[in-house]
């Protein structure tokens, strides 16, 4: 399978960047070039709401731009950023059908319980709402749950028996 163009959805955190490593051994192997990109959304109870939508686009350019030149500064040489208004997995949905991505390399946070109850899986919803190929990472400091039910090797005989 040849990318040639790969999206990494950034939210500011530590653990959502460990996902620029592969994505950069992927671009450079492949002469892909990759589109970093952030959703932002303002919050809170704000007096001027365009103020506060403008101040938040600013800081995700910021963020964007500072990862993007450490990036070409070591050697990777096509990297592109966007920001976009709204939620974060209709964001990356549509930021991977507007740049047609090959691949979108992300992480997951690994909430489980309560905090996944509350805040929702971005990584589920994008691999629901695209059909661009995900290769979703699992950062050292996410969660592991072990899923429910049970499971047990088995084999089938010769003769048909399950062994």
């Amino acid at each position: 399978m040849k990318f040639a163009k790969i999206l990494v959805p950034l939210d500011g955190s530590a653990l959502a960047e460990t996902a620029l490593p592969t994505a950069v051994q992927l671009a450079k192997e492949q002469g892909a070039s990759l589109s970093l990109m952030r959703a932002v959304e303002a919050w809170g109870f704000i007096s001027d709401v365009v103020e506060a939508e403008i101040r938040v686009v600013r800081e995700a350019e910021h963020y964007l731009a500072k990862l993007a030149n450490l990036l070409r500064a070591n050697g990777c040489k096509h990297v592109d950023t966007s920001v976009w208004y709204g939620a974060p997995a209709r964001s990356v949905v549509d930021a991977a059908s507007a740049q047609q991505a090959d691949l979108i390399v992300m992480t997951s946070h690994g909430r489980g319980g309560i905090s996944r109850l509350i805040m929702g899986s971005v990584a589920e919803s994008v691999l629901r709402g695209t059909t661009t190929p995900i290769l979703l990472l699992r950062a050292g400091g996410a969660g592991v749950f072990q899923p429910d039910g049970k499971a047990q090797r088995v084999r089938a005989t010769a003769d048909g028996a399950v062994a």
